[in-house]
């Protein structure tokens, strides 16, 4: 009795379903999906290992070759530190040409300035040497007058100048000659003196920095 009713119950089922447009029976097909081999490890799952079986059991990482994109990565990693290495070194290249050429130009400026100051300081040595003879000419009871007194603090003054720019008297006086630095006019013989010593400036030589602004006139002994 059961299996009839079950019968005609589905017997109503069916007939429902096509008056209402439906088929009655529907296909359903299953993909089978192929699962990728890993390591399978379940979080809710515990498994006891012995500790001599512990390094065996356990999961071995991807190798980093097998890796996807690995290679790739690597090739382009090993193409950015070439490029790196190469724009360093022009880096470095061009920092040491930068800092030759600032060297070059700032010599250059200093010789070019060197030679201007030197032209315009030799002009100033007669200026210095009238000074030099006008108070020579002082008498000693006049020394102590107010122009007198006036003319030296301004040569003075001017000698502080030029010392401070980088000009400085030879006082070749007494030392061996030279040629690079002296001008020698007068040769006498003398026994107390050396050979070739000067004994006396007859014109005061100067030097700027490391150059000769003016050569000593000097007389020269033996």
């Amino acid at each position: 009795m059961a299996d009839k009713a079950m019968d005609e119950m589905l017997k109503e089922l069916k007939e429902e379903k096509e008056n209402e447009g439906l088929p009655a029976e529907m296909d359903v097909d299953i993909k089978e999906e192929k699962v990728q081999e890993g390591t399978d490890v379940s979080i809710d799952e515990e498994k006891d290992i012995p500790e001599d079986k512990a390094e065996q059991e356990r999961p071995k990482p991807v190798p980093k070759a097998n890796r996807r994109g690995s290679k790739a990565l690597q090739a382009e990693l090993e193409k950015t530190k070439e490029l790196a290495e190469e724009n360093k070194e022009k880096y470095q290249r061009l920092l040491a040409e930068f800092d030759n050429a600032r060297q070059r130009n700032d010599k250059e400026n200093k010789k070019m300035y060197d030679y201007g100051a030197k032209d315009a300081l030799e002009r100033l040595l007669p200026v210095v040497d009238n000074f030099e003879r006008a108070l020579d000419t002082v008498p000693d009871e006049d020394k102590d007058r107010a122009f007198e007194q006036g003319i030296e603090k301004i040569y003075k003054q001017l000698m502080d100048i030029l010392k401070n720019i980088g000009v400085e008297p030879m006082n070749a006086e007494g030392k061996e000659f030279d040629p690079n630095y002296h001008n020698a006019v007068i040769h006498i013989e003398d026994e107390n003196f050396g050979e070739n010593i000067v004994v006396e400036e007859m014109q005061k030589g100067y030097m700027y920095k490391d150059q000769v602004l003016r050569h000593s006139m000097v007389k020269v002994a033996n």
